[in-house]
């Protein structure tokens, strides 16, 4: 197994790095600042906490979690001795290529060095980069712990091990790779989720339905569905030549817009951006928003114990 470092500690990166440690591998984490790794230190302590109080984890479990993981602010410290390091800096191309400049110093040729970023290509991000056949793209989703998914992206300048040595890692993680051949915008699982966000905005905007009834509809219909048969099974399990004539009379239906809609501007223009500001599509109290994330979590949990399940 690589010797495995997580260079950032915030939503993401303190989560890949449970993630890591969960499945018995020493890991260290990297931020600039000391406060940060604290946060992530406590996150991750609640975390931990959940998963045992669902049955995921022993109490040994528990404690050998909190053992493989090492904070530190000593980027040098940090990568010294690392064959594999998840990058997930926040996303901003500045701040990412200000860190690969100093990795250019401090790692060995042979060292991975994988981006979690959610948008960038990987030519944008070697641009500078010494070594861009051992870089590769990582993407995680959130919660990462408890998100299987992760997506591989290479290009023509990906040397074959660095795949190869990616795929085992991910997979040894507990986490379940998938490898996009070459690059695209928004990856998959993006570019899937993004295509139903835009026709959910235009329903809303067309006055069809309700946002909750608009959401139930996917609640409670295809996501379902979509935990054990995705789209393309689905449509070889409904008949392909009813789905082909179904595409052909209502793709030219649905919405094509190039960008965000009415209602979703609307929001935003008056600073009303969701969870975090109390307020967006739905009015979010703290005890709701509460309630919200620990039932997403807790059925998150329920599928990783079933994926437990049929190892």
């Amino acid at each position: 197994m690589e010797n495995i470092a997580v260079l950032g500690s915030g939503t993401m990166g303190h989560s890949i790095a449970l993630s890591v440690a969960w499945a018995n591998y020493k890991v260290k984490v990297y931020s600039i600042n000391l406060e940060d790794l604290k946060r992530a230190e406590t996150e991750i302590d609640k975390k931990v906490l959940l998963l045992y109080k669902n049955d995921l984890i022993s109490d040994v479990q528990m404690q050998n979690i909190k053992n493989n993981i090492t904070l530190d602010t000593d980027i040098e410290a940090v990568v010294k001795d690392v064959t594999f390091i998840i990058e997930a800096v926040p996303e901003d191309l500045g701040i990412k290529s200000e860190l690969y400049e100093k990795l250019n110093d401090l790692l060995d040729e042979k060292t991975i060095l994988a981006s979690n970023t959610s948008g960038f290509t990987l030519q944008q991000l070697t641009k500078d980069y010494k070594f861009p056949d051992y870089f590769i793209i990582t993407h995680f989703w959130n919660p990462a712990h408890l998100v299987p998914l992760v997506e591989i992206v290479k290009n023509d300048d990906t040397n074959i091990e660095t795949v190869a040595r990616t795929e085992n890692v991910i997979g040894a993680i507990g986490k379940k790779p998938i490898l996009i051949q070459k690059e695209i915008s928004g990856f998959i699982g993006n570019r899937l989720q993004y295509a139903l966000f835009r026709e959910a905005q235009s329903l809303l905007d067309q006055g069809v339905a309700s946002k909750e009834d608009i959401d139930a509809a996917v609640t409670y219909s295809v996501g379902r569905r979509y935990p054990v048969v995705g789209p393309l099974m689905t449509a070889d399990l409904g008949g392909l030549d009813v789905f082909s004539a179904i595409s052909d009379y209502l793709f030219e239906d649905l919405s094509t817009e190039k960008a965000s809609g009415k209602t979703l501007n609307k929001h935003v223009d008056e600073g009303n951006l969701g969870y975090k500001t109390g307020k967006g599509f739905y009015d979010w109290g703290e005890s709701e928003s509460q309630e919200i994330i620990d039932k997403r979590d807790e059925v998150l949990m329920y599928f990783l114990k079933k994926d437990q399940e049929n190892k």
